[in-house]
C-alpha cells in the first residue's frame, strides 16, 4: 500500500467504492486522513460502513461542503466525470470548490518519498494506454523485466489498484495500465515512460465523442510530459501524437514509433512488425530483430503490435535484445485475450472474451482461418458492420446475447445461427467443427447483458469447452503471468 501522508488531518470523500475505491480508502486512512465514502449502491455503502469507513452525509447543496468539511473528492474510474452528464456529487464539488481527483493523481502525488535520497537508482514508472492491447502489453513489459531480473510491479487497470501497490524500492520499475477514465481526471500525471498503443472509437458517450476520448488519452503525454515515449502510429491519432514530438534525440528524450507496416525512413527510432518478424531500426539501420511467428502467447498481428510496443519500452529501460527475445519466448499470454484453451480432435478452441468491440474482434478474426465464430452480447455503436473485410475467414457465426438479431441482420446472407447462450454456441460449433477449424469466442460486444464481466463470459466459454470435449481444463488463474500481481482488473478503455 502507498500511504498519502500529505492528506493527514484532512477529510476526504471517495465516490465509488469498488476495487480502486477500497484501495484509496485504505491508503488515505494509513496517511492519517478522515475518510468518508459514497456509492450509489446501498449494499456497497453498507459494505463500506462495515469496513469501518464513514458514509458521506446526504445534505442539500447549500450546506454540503460545510457539513462534510471536505478537502477533496476522490472519484473512482467507473463514475461519469463530465459526459453523458456529471455525477451529482461531482457537480456539488465543483460548486463548492472541492478539489476533484482520482487514485492515479494521488499515486503520483505520493510516489516520491524521502527514502529515495538513499537509492542508488531511482524508481521509474511506465504507463500504458490505448484502445486495445493495454493489458497484454502491460503484463508483457512486466514479464520481460522480471525475466531479465529487474525488480518490477504491475498494476493500475490490471492486477492491483495503483494505491494497493507497494512503495517502489531502489531501482524498481512500476508498470501501469491506464484507461482513459483513469487519465482524464488525474490532477497529477508524471510517467517516466508513456506508451500509446493504438486508437479506435470506444466509450463515446462517456467522453462526448471520439475527440473527447482521444483528448483523455492524450493527457498522459501533454500533461504528463514523459521523458521517453512509445507511440503506435498506425492510426491518424497516433501519427498526430508522434508528430508533436518530432524526431527526438536521446538528449531531448527519445521517441520510438511502433507500426505493423513499414514506416518511411525518417531518421528516427522505430520498432516494426512485418510478416511475423519484429525489426528495430534507427537512423535507417536495423539494430535488432525477432521472430514472432511461433510465440504461442502472442498470436496475431495485434499481438505483434503489442510485442513491438513492449520491446520498445524495454529498450528504453536498458534491456538488451537478447534478454527481450528470451522473455518473449516464455510469455504465456493473459486469460480472455486470444487465449488458446486447447486443441481437441484437430479443432482449436480460443477464448477472446476481452474483445468487447468490433475493432478488437477484427484483430482476433484476422489471426486465424476456418473460424467458427461466437459473437454477440450488448452491442457497441455500429455493431459488427465494419468487419466485412475479415469475415471471409469465418465458416459460420454462432450468435448470442441481446445483439443476436442485430448482428444476424448485419451478417446478411453469411452462414449463421442464433444460439442464444455461449454454452449452446460452443455445443453447436463443436458438433459441426472439422479438423483444422478454430472455435473462437470473440464477441465484439460488451458482456453485461448475460454476464457480470468479460472474465465471467470467458470462464463460461472455458467450462462449455470442457463439457463438450470431456477434458479437464486448468483454472484461468493458472494462466496469468507471474509478473502480474493479483487478478485482472475491470475492463476499462
Amino acid at each position: 500500500m502507498i500511504p498519502i501522508p500529505e492528506t493527514s488531518g484532512q477529510r476526504l470523500a471517495i465516490l465509488g467504492f469498488g476495487r480502486s475505491g477500497l484501495a484509496v480508502a485504505r491508503a488515505l486512512e494509513s496517511g492519517g486522513a478522515d475518510v468518508l465514502c459514497w456509492d450509489d449502491d446501498p449494499e456497497v455503502r453498507e459494505m463500506a460502513a462495515g469496513s469501518g469507513f464513514g458514509i458521506l452525509p446526504t445534505v442539500g447543496d447549500d450546506d454540503w461542503k460545510g457539513v462534510a468539511g471536505l478537502a477533496g473528492l476522490i472519484v473512482s474510474p467507473g463514475v461519469p466525470h463530465l459526459y453523458p452528464e456529471p455525477h451529482p456529487l461531482i457537480r456539488k464539488a465543483w460548486v463548492h470548490g472541492v478539489a476533484v481527483d482520482n487514485d492515479v493523481g494521488l499515486f503520483f502525488r505520493a510516489l516520491v518519498r524521502p527514502e529515495w535520497d538513499e537509492f542508488d537508482v531511482l524508481p521509474r514508472v511506465v504507463c500504458v494506454t490505448g484502445s486495445n492491447g493495454k493489458s497484454t502489453t502491460t503484463a508483457l513489459i512486466g514479464h520481460l523485466l522480471a525475466s531479465a531480473g529487474k525488480p518490477v510491479q504491475v498494476g493500475g487497470n490490471i492486477g492491483r489498484a495503483v494505491l494497493d501497490l507497494d512503495p517502489p524500492g531502489d531501482g524498481e520499475i512500476v508498470v501501469l495500465e491506464l484507461s482513459s477514465f483513469q487519465i482524464e481526471l488525474a490532477r497529477v500525471l508524471a510517467p517516466d515512460i508513456a506508451l500509446f498503443l493504438n486508437f479506435s472509437p470506444d466509450h463515446i458517450e462517456r467522453h462526448g465523442g471520439a475527440g473527447g476520448y482521444f483528448a483523455a488519452k492524450r493527457r498522459l503525454f501533454a500533461e504528463g510530459s514523459p521523458e521517453k515515449t512509445v507511440i503506435g502510429v498506425d492510426e491518424p491519432e497516433g501519427e498526430s501524437l508522434a508528430g508533436g514530438f518530432g524526431n527526438q534525440s536521446v538528449e531531448q528524450g527519445p521517441l520510438i514509433r511502433v507500426s505493423t507496416r513499414r514506416l518511411s525512413e525518417n531518421g528516427g527510432w522505430s520498432v516494426i512488425a512485418e510478416r511475423g518478424f519484429l525489426s528495430e531500426r534507427r537512423s535507417g539501420r536495423q539494430l535488432a530483430s525477432a521472430d514472432l511467428r511461433e510465440l504461442d502467447g502472442l498470436k496475431g498481428l495485434h499481438n505483434h503490435q503489442n510485442a513491438c510496443s513492449a520491446w520498445a519500452a524495454c529498450r528504453l529501460l536498458g534491456l538488451s535484445p537478447r534478454n527481450i527475445r528470451s522473455g518473449l519466448a516464455s510469455f504465456r499470454g493473459l486469460p480472455h485475450r486470444c487465449q488458446t484453451i486447447l486443441e481437441h480432435g484437430g479443432v482449436l478452441f480460443v477464448n477472446d472474451s476481452k474483445a468487447t468491440n468490433a475493432d478488437s474482434a477484427s484483430r482476433a478474426l484476422a489471426a486465424y482461418r476456418n473460424i467458427r465464430w461466437i459473437a454477440g452480447g450488448r452491442a457497441k455503436s455500429g455493431g459488427i458492420a465494419s468487419l466485412g473485410r475479415v469475415l471471409d475467414r469465418v465458416r459460420k457465426t454462432y450468435l448470442v446475447g441481446e445483439s443476436a438479431e442485430t448482428f444476424s441482420e448485419q451478417l446478411g446472407d453469411r452462414s449463421k445461427v442464433i444460439s442464444g447462450t455461449v454454452a449452446a454456441a460452443v455445443a453447436a460449433a463443436a458438433a459441426e467443427a472439422e479438423s483444422g477449424d478454430v472455435i473462437l469466442l470473440s464477441p465484439a460486444a460488451a458482456s453485461y447483458d448475460q454476464f457480470a464481466s468479460f472474465e465471467d463470459r470467458g470462464d463460461t466459454f472455458v467450462r462449455a469447452v470442457a463439457t463438450v470435449t470431456g477434458t479437464a481444463i486448468r483454472s484461468e488463474s493458472e494462466t496469468v503471468p507471474p509478473s502480474v500481481s493479483g487478478q485482472p482488473g475491470p475492463a476499462l478503455s
